[in-house]
């Protein structure tokens, strides 16, 4: 049987490997912000807007980030580029979305060199750029990989309903964060 390429995905499939991919980089931003904030503050700290362990911040990073590089074979200067310019855009917006509708703000880069409004820094969009090459040249492609091999035998439609539960804790989750930062 012949492997399956991409282009022959139909547009189900490729929607339901982006909501996968978005959980996955969620769950790891989380995970990263967790420790990096054990580290940091030397204790366990609640890290992100949401009850459950996911920063979809991340989430909605990475996915973009990977449409919008997905031709860009071999150019990883071109991907850290993409990467500072859609990541900081990203958290700028993201941030005063946030600080919109619930006056609070989730980072502040105030103290660092060259921010804007404390929203975004110099520094942290460097970061961000080394992270999406680090993402698309060595994590995703593994991701990538071990999702296939585990859905290989599953049906689409197992796919689709693991899909579903999981965007329904996500919406309920958002609604509940919501009301406690509106509350």
């Amino acid at each position: 049987m012949e492997k399956k390429s991409i282009l022959d995905k139909t547009t189900k499939e490729k929607i339901m490997e982006y909501i996968t991919y978005f959980f996955i980089y969620s769950f790891l931003g989380w995970l990263i912000e967790t420790i990096y904030a054990i580290f940091v503050h030397g204790y366990f700290v609640k890290r992100g807007f949401l009850f459950g362990p996911l920063c979809p911040i991340y989430g909605y990073g990475a996915v973009l980030l990977l449409m919008a590089t997905k031709k860009l074979h071999k150019k990883p200067f071109l991907k850290f580029l993409i990467a500072i310019t859609g990541f900081t855009v990203f958290e700028y917006i993201v941030s005063l979305v946030l600080e919109m509708l619930f006056g609070l703000r989730w980072w502040d880069y105030s103290n660092d060199f060259l921010n804007i409004q404390g929203r975004v820094s110099l520094l942290y969009s460097v970061v961000w750029g080394v992270i999406g090459v680090i993402l698309l040249e060595k994590l995703h492609p593994y991701i990538q990989n071990k999702i296939q091999k585990i859905t290989k035998g599953n049906t689409n439609h197992v796919q689709r309903n693991i899909c579903f539960i999981l965007i329904v804790i996500l919406i309920i989750d958002t609604i509940f964060s919501a009301l406690r930062y509106l509350g």
